[in-house]
Formats: structure tokens, C-alpha cells, sequence
């Protein structure tokens, strides 16, 4: 199971050029700003990649938002976040957990990639199949078979969520079961 403070959570190019060609990136930033929202409360570091900021712009405004603003966001050309060169200057806090959670787009691309490069690197990597996307749904079901086949977890955000969590009744779980079920 995952543990909040082995984690670290990756948010793969989540920019809104993409959003004519992936289909419900708004919805998939809801989603994603549910599981950042619990990374936030439990301490669990954060990064964002951006593919070609200077062409395709930054990370969407409703996840930029709700991150504090020394979170880390590195641009690259490399499809694996972990090839870009400004991967090393990330926290040691962020590089070094031990266990990964993967959201973003193109499922079949940059976090596929991504993927495959931490398995490389002996991480525990966990892709929540409502915390990705591609242009089609084909694209990402083959991805996220063959990531699992090669030793990544298949999961959703609200099993990220309660894995963290691992009990009711605490102030952590009153505060992320808020963000679950939407009521601010």
C-alpha cells in the first residue's frame, strides 16, 4: 500500500493547449486537483512537468492554483520526466520517494515514459486510471496495460486517497473525505 510519507505525486503535463485534442481535460483537472488536495493535506511533495512550455504553455490554471508557489514545475522536450535535465534539480524530498503517484497526459506518451523510466529506477510507481488521459481511449487502456504488465500499480485517486489515509475518524480524513464527495 502506499504511505504518505514514502509518496511523492507527478503531474505529467497537465497544459491547456492540450485541451482541444484530449477529450475532458477540465474534468480530468478536477480530478487530479481532488488527489493534490489530499497530497497537500498529508505532506506528500508535488511536481509538475510541463512538455514545451514555450509552445504549449503552462500547467492549467485550476491545478497551479491550489499548489503553494515553490512547487516545483520543469519544463522539458524528453517524452520521461526523468530524462529532462532539470529532474535533478527537483527536491531530494520529491526525486528520491520511494513510491510514485502518476497523473496527467498523454497516457500513452510522457507518463508512459515516465513510468517506464521510474520502474527502471527500482520505484513503486502508481497510475490511477481516472488521473490520466490521452487524445482516445484506446491510447490510454493499452498504455496502462502495459505499465501494468511491466510492474506499475493500476489504481484510482480516491484508492490513493484511503491508502494514505488508512483510517477514519481523524481530522486528515474529515478534511480529505471533503474533498471526495465535494463539500467545501
Amino acid at each position: 500500500m502506499l504511505d504518505p510519507s514514502r509518496s511523492a505525486v507527478l503531474v505529467v503535463d497537465m497544459q491547456r493547449a492540450f485541451h482541444t485534442h484530449v477529450p475532458r481535460l477540465f474534468p480530468l483537472s478536477d480530478r487530479i486537483r481532488t488527489l493534490l488536495g489530499g497530497a497537500l493535506r498529508l505532506d506528500v511533495p508535488i511536481a509538475c512537468t510541463e512538455q514545451y512550455p514555450e509552445g504549449l504553455g503552462p500547467t492549467v490554471a485550476s491545478i497551479v492554483e491550489m499548489l503553494p508557489p515553490e512547487t516545483p514545475r520543469i519544463g522539458k522536450v524528453e517524452f520521461s520526466a526523468l530524462d529532462a535535465p532539470r529532474w535533478m534539480d527537483l527536491p531530494s524530498s520529491f526525486r528520491d520517494a520511494e513510491q510514485f503517484v502518476v497523473v496527467g497526459i498523454e497516457a500513452h506518451v510522457c507518463v508512459r515514459h515516465t513510468v517506464l523510466s521510474m520502474l527502471d529506477a527500482q520505484r513503486e510507481v502508481y497510475v490511477p486510471v481516472d488521473g490520466v488521459a490521452s487524445r482516445s481511449d484506446l491510447h490510454r487502456d493499452v498504455s496502462i496495460r502495459e505499465l501494468v504488465r511491466a510492474g506499475a500499480h493500476e489504481t484510482t485517486i480516491e484508492q490513493v486517497l484511503f491508502d494514505w489515509l488508512r483510517r477514519a475518524g481523524t481530522p486528515e480524513f474529515r478534511d480529505v473525505q471533503r474533498l471526495i464527495i465535494g463539500d467545501d
